[in-house]
């Protein structure tokens, strides 16, 4: 790499009933890593209490836990069903316990909560309900989301982690100045943004289609993101499609392309976007 790397530690926070959902975030994590540690000198490591935590009498277990693996942590990951887990003497369960104290810290979180069917014998109606209040203080507090199977939560969070990755750890690293660069440049007028090609390709497309869309749209055979009547992913190729959607975030975070309607569906070039497509043709 031609930059030092930044690693970046995620928590993963639930009970014991979302262990798919778990296996999951980690799967999804390596493959950002995959795509895109080189490009962005980021690696993003997965952790959790079962994995990074030892051993220890000097504090009760939880503490313990937010001692050796939560505070480092730059990212919490919190997935919940049907369960809210073990109270832990502060709190109402480790899980609850490691979002709250994330949270106190001003860190990023994520909370998901899954609407999957359940077999009502196989529910604990006092956890269940505990986990009611929870989710239902927590819409009041912030943004949360939620899913109903496996497959839907891997589509989302796929898509979630690397907004908030761009979100809230580009500008901090110095091997993605491309973004902040390309901010600044644009905003002072001086010179066209700092984009991949793979970004500028999507923006050229997208300005000569004269409606100026570019359409992300899941089918059955993968991704497709098209602009005009062009399909830029090689679609079934998850490698593609990664970079293709970090392309398309790219436009996003710079302003150049807005989604329209918030459903991660439909974008539009802004005033922005056209300006810059000009500057590019200079």
């Amino acid at each position: 790499m031609p930059y030092s790397v930044q690693v970046y530690k995620v928590m993963i926070a639930s009970p014991s009933d979302v262990a798919q959902e778990r296996s999951i975030v980690r799967d999804l994590i390596h493959e950002w890593n995959s795509v895109n540690s080189e490009d962005r000198g980021i690696v993003l490591m997965p952790v959790g209490w079962e994995t990074h935590s030892s051993p220890s009498m000097e504090a009760r277990a939880q503490e313990v836990v937010n001692k050796q693996v939560l505070a480092d942590c730059d990212l919490l990951v919190a997935v919940l069903w049907t369960r809210i887990g073990t109270p832990t003497g502060k709190s109402r369960s480790g899980t609850v316990e490691e979002i709250e104290e994330h949270l106190a810290k001003g860190k990023p979180t994520m909370i998901y909560f899954s609407s999957a069917p359940v077999r009502p014998d196989s529910v604990d109606e006092k956890q269940y309900s505990a986990l009611r209040e929870f989710r239902d203080d927590f819409k009041r507090r912030g943004l949360i989301e939620t899913y109903e199977s496996p497959g839907e939560f891997r589509e989302k969070f796929a898509r979630q982690l690397a907004q908030t990755v761009i979100r809230q750890f580009t500008t901090e690293n110095t091997s993605d100045q491309i973004l902040t660069q390309g901010q600044d440049s644009y905003a002072s007028g001086t010179q066209s943004p700092a984009l991949s090609d793979k970004a500028k390709d999507l923006l050229v497309a997208a300005a000569t289609t004269g409606s100026g869309q570019i359409m992300r749209i899941r089918v059955s055979g993968g991704l497709s993101i098209q602009a005009g009547s062009r399909n830029f992913v090689d679609m079934g190729n998850p490698r593609s499609e990664a970079r293709w959607e970090r392309a398309l975030e790219e436009l996003v975070d710079l302003d150049l392309i807005r989604d329209q309607g918030y459903k991660g569906e439909v974008y539009r070039l802004t005033a922005h976007g056209y300006d810059a497509v000009d500057k590019l043709a200079l």
